[in-house]
């Protein structure tokens, strides 16, 4: 399950760059809303998914509440699931 896990953080965290720094700017500077409804739905559902995997993976791994609320908080934060691969997902 893990290996799921490092996957749906992947596509989160890659979800939420493509949001900002794609998608947020398209629909500002250039007046396209399309893309923000087409990759925050597909955030959104990553998000979630996210979140979900990552209660599924403190109790299999029995990580502490602390560890789970970093866990949780880095997936609102750019690059934030990067980091988490990189520190607690080994």
């Amino acid at each position: 399950m893990l290996k799921f896990f490092k996957i749906i953080a992947l596509l989160e965290g890659t979800s939420l760059l493509l949001l900002l720094l794609f998608a947020m700017p398209m629909k500002y500077m250039f007046h396209e809303p399309i893309f923000v409804k087409i990759i925050g739905m597909a955030h959104g559902i990553l998000f979630v998914a996210y979140i979900i995997m990552a209660i599924m993976q403190k109790i299999e791994s029995n990580w502490s509440f602390k560890t789970l609320g970093i866990i949780s908080i880095a997936s609102v934060i750019p690059f934030g699931t990067f980091y988490i691969d990189k520190k607690y997902l080994k």
